[in-house]
């Protein structure tokens, strides 16, 4: 199946603390990339969740671009949300990411090979989202966060053009 990965996010540190209304935390560098380096059992090289025990089944969040697509209907945005504003690691346009079953094994390939990921469960939206998306995107996000991922091969994603494949 083709797919597009549409933005590619790797932060070393966590935004998303404290009170939303105080706004996020500022990235020591730029989270958006062009390739991200995935470690088999470890993660997205240099992000926050790269190599923690407690995150090996959640280290790599993937997400459906079509999912600010739905909130530009549901909350007459005039356009859709910049992806890298959910934090989500990899967002694709073109596959149902929420409908992915816990266990199930996919593969991306931008060009550089196949790189296999297992899905474990759901990425459910927070009340941030309503601060850096717009009002109303936390429920409007709700069985549309994405999924958490295990990535189970080495290799590198890049933007563009993809193959999805079980």
């Amino acid at each position: 199946m083709r797919v597009e990965i549409v933005a590619l996010l790797v932060s070393s540190r966590h935004a998303f603390e404290g009170r939303p209304k105080d706004g996020p935390r500022p990235d020591p560098e730029p989270p958006a990339r062009e390739r991200v380096t995935v470690r088999a059992g470890l993660g997205l090289v240099g992000d926050r969740f790269f190599n923690h025990a407690a995150h090996r089944h959640a280290a790599v969040t993937v997400f459906a671009a079509e999912s600010l697509d739905h909130l530009v209907d549901a909350l007459s945005l005039p356009a859709a949300p910049d992806p890298h504003l959910t934090r989500r690691n990899i967002t694709l346009r073109g596959f149902d990411v929420d409908g992915l079953e816990r266990g199930t094994v996919f593969s991306l390939d931008s060009g550089d090979g196949p790189v296999r990921f297992r899905a474990h469960r759901p990425a459910h939206p927070c009340a941030w989202m309503d601060v850096v998306l717009a009002p109303g995107a936390f429920r409007g996000l709700r069985r549309r966060g994405g999924i958490r991922c295990e990535p189970l091969d080495d290799g590198v994603l890049r933007l563009g053009p993809a193959a999805l494949e079980f």
